[in-house]
């Protein structure tokens, strides 16, 4: 048991850095470019999530899934207006 949880903690480990040696390697372009991918997905989800909430409690099976395009697609609408509202300030 002990060296397994050593060898997990190294191959852990080792991914980690390697990830973050990954990211050093990206241009400043490349990791805005991946933090706005992050935010939209981020923004889409959570409206997706709430959408899916509310119309699981308003409509059972049928409601979640409706709530969950609906909300997702407020996410979406919502992601594009921030994005126009950055480029208006630049």
């Amino acid at each position: 048991m002990r060296r397994f949880t050593l060898i997990a903690t190294f191959c852990t480990t080792s991914l980690f850095t390697s990830v973050e040696m990954y990211a050093e390697q990206r241009t400043y372009r490349e990791q805005q470019k991946h933090e706005e991918h992050k935010k939209t997905a981020k923004r889409v989800g959570v409206g997706a999530g709430g959408g899916a909430v509310l119309g699981a409690v308003l409509g059972g099976k049928k409601g979640a899934l409706i709530g969950a395009a609906a909300g997702g697609g407020t996410g979406a609408l919502y992601d594009h207006h921030k994005k126009k509202e950055a480029r208006k300030r630049q």
